[in-house]
Formats: C-alpha cells, structure tokens, sequence
C-alpha cells in the first residue's frame, strides 16, 4: 500500500477511464437541467437536451458510466452520440443518480426507476417527451442499469443500448483484484476515502471519486463496496441483479457494443448478453470492435460515429408504438411498477 498522498501515477488509470466518459458540450447541445424529487426525499439533477413542449418526441434516457462511484450527467452522452439521438428525433435526458459506496446498489436502482416514472409523467409537460416511446441506454455501469430496466422496470423500455456493459456481477472479475489496475501503485483505503465527496450525488466532473474505484478494483473489493454483498453466500440476493440471468422472449430489442481490448470490462460479458438475447430470440445488434478498450479508446473516430450513428438508428427504429419490439403495445403511464 501506498502511505500518504497517492502517488501521480495513481491516478492515471482512473483518470484516463473517467477522461473517456468526459465528453465537452457543444452550443448545439444546450442542455436545461430539471430535478426529480424522489421519494426518498433527496433530488435528482437530469440535464435535458432537445426538450421542446410544442409535440411529443421519443426519449432516451441517458446513464452516465462510473462504476457506480463516480460521474456525472453532466459527463454524457458523448457529443457525437447526442447529435446522432437528435437526428432521430429523440429527446435526451442524462440524469444522475446516487452513488456507491455511501448508498448500495438497490437504492441507485431506485433511483433510476423513480426517474423513469418521473420521465413517465412529468416529461410530456416539461420536455415533450412522448410516454409512449422511451428507451434507456447508457455507458459501462451505466448499461448495466440500463440493462437493468428490462425486466425490472414497468413499462418496460421500448429498446436499450448498451455501451461496454455488463450483465452478471457474480463474475469474478468484479470480486477479484483485477490485474489492470495493479499495474498502478496500489491506492491505500485512507487515501480512497478520502477521495469521495461529502455528499452520495456526484459532483460536476465526477473525477475526484474515481480513486476510490481504482482502490475497489485493485483489492477485488467492488461487489461489497457497492451491492453490501459477497461471494458466495450473497449469490441468491447477487442473481437479482444480473440482466444476464433474467433475458427472456419479452426483453426489449437490445443494441449491444464492446470492444475486444476491453481491460476493465471485459468483452465476454457482452458476449454472453449476446447469446442469451439471441436464444431467447430477441432483437438484437452487437458491435463486437476488434483492437477497441473501454470508452472506445483506440478506436479511430470514424468507426466511433459510425457505431454510434448505427445505436441511434437501432433506438427509433425500435421505440415506436406499432414498430417491431418486445411485448404488448405500449400503454399510457400509469405509474405502476
């Protein structure tokens, strides 16, 4: 352990994981922010792009990645990613949502689906999003809970996407010491703690908190940290949370990317989601990405944009009301769960 103020190189891994979810706005990406007030009694900041009352629009609701740690709405989508939604119509919400460890991972799904009812039934008024026709996508844990909102959610999305997500955390690559990560000066856990902000919401760039990750990761502690739970006496509870575990014939159509470099989530997962989407025979499109880590690090920018433009296309191509997807037509909100 590393005594004292974390060496630089500490925190280069964890950094450079959270620089690739920190995408610059643009002033085509004006965003409104609006808060959800959960019943818990805490709010929940969601930043909105493309809001417009005059009709309604499909919407895509946007989970930033972190490991349930660290990040920010204010992180993502990535620019290109947003303008591609935009083109299809979409209206974007990017909300954020309580963070591990000072909260575990049954209330950050709490969070998550008290925004989906929020979206539900304040979104048409406030933003013109149809109620009808909303999807869920994210990025690393961020897909996963969008993986998530597939069978735990009601309504159920009408499509997901999934970049560098994950789907069984009984895997042990999140119980273990992860080998990537002790490339860099093992973090101290006083040194980790004092990484986190005084608050479970994140702050603006989500960067200060991600020492903390790379603390979890390099000590195989990830799982306890954030879901309270271990290996093996909490698989029963553990399974709960596992989309891999629970994909059947009405799982919404799902868009799948991962990159086969990918040294902190690793590809099989998204294979695995593959082959239990495709003999449950739902809709389905993986982008498996030769030579690409995580947050599309070394992949050129035209296959970036192109993979990106191809899961916006997916997402309105499986979000209408009569269009191709899982389950019965959609009905009005109801509030129901």
């Amino acid at each position: 352990m590393v005594a004292g103020p974390p060496h630089a190189a500490a925190r280069r891994l964890p950094l450079r994981l959270a620089r690739s979810l920190v995408t610059p706005h643009r002033s085509s990406l004006d965003r409104t922010t609006f808060v959800c007030r959960a019943s818990a009694g805490h709010s929940i900041d969601v930043d909105v792009i493309g809001g417009d009352t005059a009709s309604l629009r499909p919407c895509a609701l946007w989970i930033h990645g972190g490991g349930l740690i660290f990040g920010s709405r204010t992180m993502s989508p990535r620019p290109f990613l947003a303008e591609a939604l935009l083109d299809q119509g979409f209206v974007i919400a990017s909300a954020n949502h309580r963070l591990a460890p000072e909260v575990k991972l049954e209330c950050i799904v709490d969070d998550v689906r008290e925004l989906w009812h929020w979206i539900h039934g304040s979104g048409p008024s406030l933003f013109g999003a149809d109620p009808r026709r909303i999807c869920i996508a994210g990025a690393s844990a961020g897909a996963y809970l969008a993986l998530l909102s597939g069978y735990k959610f009601s309504p159920k999305p009408r499509a997901i996407a999934s970049f560098w997500g994950f789907g069984d955390i009984t895997a042990l690559w999140e119980a273990e010491p992860s080998a990537h990560y002790r490339r860099a000066p093992l973090v101290s856990r006083a040194d980790a703690l004092a990484s986190l902000s005084l608050t479970a919401m994140p702050t603006a760039s989500g960067e200060d908190r991600s020492l903390f990750y790379l603390h979890c990761r390099q000590q195989g502690t990830w799982l306890r940290e954030v879901t309270g739970h271990e290996l093996p006496e909490g698989l029963p509870w553990l399974l709960q949370y596992c989309p891999a575990h629970h994909i059947g014939p009405e799982f919404p159509p799902t868009f799948l990317v991962h990159g086969r470099s990918d040294d902190d989530v690793p590809a099989s997962e998204s294979d695995n989601l593959a082959c239990a989407l495709r003999k449950s025979g739902v809709i389905h499109d993986y982008r498996s990405l030769q030579d690409v880590e995580h947050g599309f690090a070394g992949a050129s920018v035209d296959l970036v944009q192109a993979t990106e433009r191809a899961a916006a296309e997916f997402l309105r191509s499986h979000i209408e009301v009569d269009g191709a997807g899982s389950g019965a037509e959609a009905a009005p909100y109801g509030g129901s769960d």
